[in-house]
């Protein structure tokens, strides 16, 4: 029985080109699942095969668990059980006890061939896997090979891919022996079936295709910062060309509009914008709504966010048809884009001033004229007043130094009995509202000289009260009122 071991080992390594450990491994596999079935199907069994010999043995063993959590007596023993036969045992070690090993000849050679050859399989596509991987190929071309529930799995080479319906682009028509170019979104190596899942709608796939034309990419003379899709309707790219001899945008458009004629005729027609990249993120923003001009650009550092005026007659384009202009570009250069007319940016500024101008005259004592002055001097909050450095504030030509430093000395009054205020309002304030997710103390100040002092209270409040009482975002606002309304769905 040694040699008819060792026989059907070499035998299944040649037929299946892998290592003969793999098929020991798969082996020891088989013959303890049979004898499982012989004592127990839920017992733990061990088997070692002798590499040299073919002879092999058989142990059943028991993990040693603490005596409360024994519940398993196939697998388990008790800890205080396991000490009465070796004093020297830890939790976590197991008992071995030898077993009779089974007649190879009486579990049958095909039974046991059928295990193995499942373990060579799965062996054999971890192999092909990892050498697909290896390669670092994220572009993956292939050919349909079947549609499942609207799923396409593909064949590339010896590996299997699927391209979910998701992923596929809008309206596109995919059918059996078509051959397609997808990205290689992730690899799930828990699934059953194809580990490689495709996506024809990742922004990831429109820059490969870029790549895999554009050959000035692989040359290191123009790079290919980000992109963004609605698939099969519009992409934009946004580019940078690292050669001042090389212009970013006719390279990627190519001789004839051939390059980006290519790109679009794989993306089922998908129009692609190619925008100039920018280290400034306004030149960018700029760019990205092209074909819209725009007239002004201001940038909201701390929101992220850009207030961006365009004319009247520049609006719907800037916009786009459904919004897709804006939205496109604020995904390609990662910023929250306001878009507004002249008269709506000036009746904003407006707003914001009148706002800024009744804070300044209540909180600091002073008059209109004085407020207006800190507003026009680019002022719009208390602890600007209190802690810009003071020779540029010295710098404001209707102040002398007396009027500056009053002015700092009330407002960082003004700051600190807010801050005392607060810190004594926190004390009553609830733990499960200062525990909650996203929220500080300063926060928990403001909203306890509201009447907010329990995540009940928070909880109960609309997103624009919370951002009145608050001047928090409205995102951070509607986080944090989702969170304190999370225990009501438990």
């Amino acid at each position: 029985m040694s040699r008819e071991i060792l026989l059907l080992v070499d035998v299944l390594a040649r037929e299946k080109n892998v290592s003969k450990e793999i098929v020991f491994g798969a082996l020891e596999l088989a013959l303890a699942s049979a004898t499982k079935k012989r004592i127990h199907d839920d017992a733990d069994v061990r088997v070692v095969v002798d590499r040299e010999t073919g002879d092999f043995e058989t142990f059943r063993r028991w993990e040693i668990v603490p005596d409360e959590e024994f519940i398993h007596e196939a697998q388990h023993i008790a800890f205080s059980d396991a000490q009465k036969q070796d004093p020297e045992v830890e939790i976590g070690d197991y008992l071995e006890e030898s077993l009779e090993p089974i007649d190879f000849g009486r579990i049958g050679a095909q039974a046991a061939k059928q295990v193995i050859l499942q373990k060579i399989r799965d062996a054999e596509r971890d192999q092909i896997l990892n050498d697909f991987l290896e390669r670092k190929e994220h572009l993956v071309t292939g050919t349909i090979k079947r549609m499942e529930r609207g799923n396409a799995i593909i064949e590339a080479g010896k590996i299997e891919a699927v391209l979910p319906r998701d992923q596929m682009i809008p309206r596109e028509n995919l059918r059996v022996g078509d051959r397609v170019k997808a990205f290689l979104l992730r690899v799930d190596r828990a699934a059953r079936g194809p580990q490689l899942i495709l996506s024809r709608t990742a922004p990831e796939f429109i820059i490969k295709l870029f790549e895999m034309e554009v050959p000035e990419v692989d040359d290191g003379l123009l790079e290919i910062k980000a992109a963004a899709r609605d698939a099969g309707m519009r992409a934009k790219i946004a580019v940078k060309s690292n050669d001042p001899r090389i212009d970013p945008i006719g390279t990627c458009v190519g001789m004839r509009g051939m390059r980006v004629t290519a790109v679009t005729n794989e993306l089922a027609g998908e129009r692609v914008d190619i925008v100039l990249w920018s280290a400034d993120p306004a030149q960018f923003v700029v760019g990205a709504l092209a074909p819209a001009e725009v007239l002004s650009v201001v940038v909201d550092e701390d929101k992220h966010s850009m207030d961006v005026v365009v004319d009247e007659a520049n609006l719907a384009v800037a916009i786009g048809r459904g919004g897709q202009n804006v939205r496109l570009a604020s995904e390609l250069t990662g910023w929250t884009i306001n878009l507004m007319t002249e008269e709506e940016s000036q009746t904003r500024l407006e707003a914001e001033s009148a706002a800024i101008r009744v804070l300044f005259m209540e909180k600091l004592d002073v008059d209109e004229d004085v407020a207006n002055i800190l507003i026009d001097e680019g002022f719009s909050t208390l602890e600007e007043v209190a802690y810009v450095p003071l020779h540029e504030m010295l710098e404001i030509e209707a102040f002398d130094e007396a009027v500056v430093q009053e002015l700092r000395e009330r407002a960082r009054n003004v700051l600190l009995t807010e801050a005392i205020v607060a810190e004594e309002q926190i004390g009553d304030v609830s733990e499960d509202l200062l525990n909650l997710e996203g929220m500080d103390k300063q926060l928990a100040g403001k909203l306890a000289m509201h009447g907010i002092k329990s995540r009940d209270d928070l909880a109960d409040l609309a997103i624009d009260e919370l951002t009145e009482m608050t001047g928090i975002e409205a995102d951070r606002a509607k986080q944090l009122i989702t969170t304190a309304r999370a225990h009501w769905f438990e």
